[in-house]
């Protein structure tokens, strides 16, 4: 089969496409034939060793497709059929993910325990089934199961076009949460208003923190954290007294100073959050199937051409999920 591997860490010009033995189904483990998988920023963090995984190694936490081979002792799914994959993988009060701690979906097969597989209703698509689980999986651990949001509620997203960004914003659309969504970028903004975002901000030339207060009077009761260092500051000073601020992630640094001043005077709640459980999994898959949260499909790239998806994340021109079709 064809997939695409690291053998060192490093920049998109260490990505191979090559051909690489096809996998076998072991006893408990699902065949699938991958139709697509997308592109998370987890990817790039491996490929450049943030953390160094052992090599060589199948990228890829998302995928879609069709059922192959059932491995021994594996019931309730047939080959040809479609399915979708959950990249969650639990040990007990941890959670592993597809592609970072296993070969990944970045092939044309992968062989992966069977509670990890899914049937996919007919009306997603491939490419939506990939774009979704991850992102979406972590976003309703973020905002459902640790924050607990409520319908009415307002909640700051930073970053709208990044993957959790926009999962986070669909969900609190779905739950009826209001949203305050940031970008660098302009279109972005407009993009999100069209899709229903309450409140647009530029985060690099204009005040969130007044926007925020603007609009909610108070401060949000949640915010999605995600950058870390350039935004920390920010997120204390916006959301309101007896709020939540739920962290996944730490992209632009993950040591700002603390403000702990910030967390007894406003009483907060700060939520560290990983991936998600199979509940919360099958939570967001439900959203998603009932169409009450959308899926935003960036650009579909060729899997021979995960490199240039590669430069697309990183420069951060996406609006949505980056695809893979295999």
């Amino acid at each position: 089969m064809k997939a695409i591997r690291i053998y060192a860490d490093g920049g998109p010009e260490v990505l191979r496409y090559e051909d690489v033995p096809d996998p076998e189904p072991g006893p408990g483990q699902v065949l699938v034939r991958l139709h697509a998988a997308s592109l998370n920023h987890l990817d790039v963090w491996v490929r450049k060793g943030l953390p160094s995984v052992p090599k060589p190694r199948i990228l890829g936490a998302d995928g879609a497709g069709v059922v192959e081979a059932l491995g021994e002792g594996v019931t309730g799914l047939e080959p040809g059929q479609r399915v979708v994959l959950n990249p969650g993988l639990e040990h007990g009060d941890t959670i592993g993910v597809v592609g970072e701690h296993t070969d990944g979906t970045h092939a044309e097969l992968i062989a992966i325990a069977a509670e990890q597989v899914f049937p996919l209703d007919d009306a997603l698509s491939f490419e939506e089934a990939a774009a979704f689980p991850l992102v979406y999986e972590t976003a309703y651990r973020m905002l459902v199961t640790k924050a607990a949001v409520r319908e009415g509620e307002w909640a700051l997203i930073w970053g709208i076009g990044g993957g959790v960004a926009t999962a986070a914003f669909e969900i609190c659309r779905a739950l009826g949460v209001r949203t305050i969504v940031t970008s660098g970028a302009g279109w972005k903004l407009e993009r999100a208003r069209e899709w229903g975002a309450d409140v647009a901000v530029d985060h690099a030339n204009g005040d969130v923190v007044a926007a925020v207060k603007e609009a909610t009077g108070k401060g949000v009761h949640v915010v999605v954290e995600t950058v870390g260092e350039a935004t920390w500051a920010r997120s204390l000073a916006a959301v309101r007294a007896a709020g939540r601020v739920t962290v996944c992630g730490a992209t632009s640094g993950p040591n700002p100073p603390a403000q702990l001043h910030r967390f007894w005077w406003k009483q907060l709640t700060v939520y560290g959050s990983t991936m998600g459980t199979r509940q919360d999994f099958l939570g967001a898959y439900e959203l998603v199937r009932s169409g009450r949260a959308r899926v935003h499909v960036d650009r579909v790239f060729p899997l021979a051409e995960t490199r240039a998806a590669h430069e697309r994340l990183e420069a951060g021109e996406q609006l949505g999920k980056i695809v893979l079709a295999i």
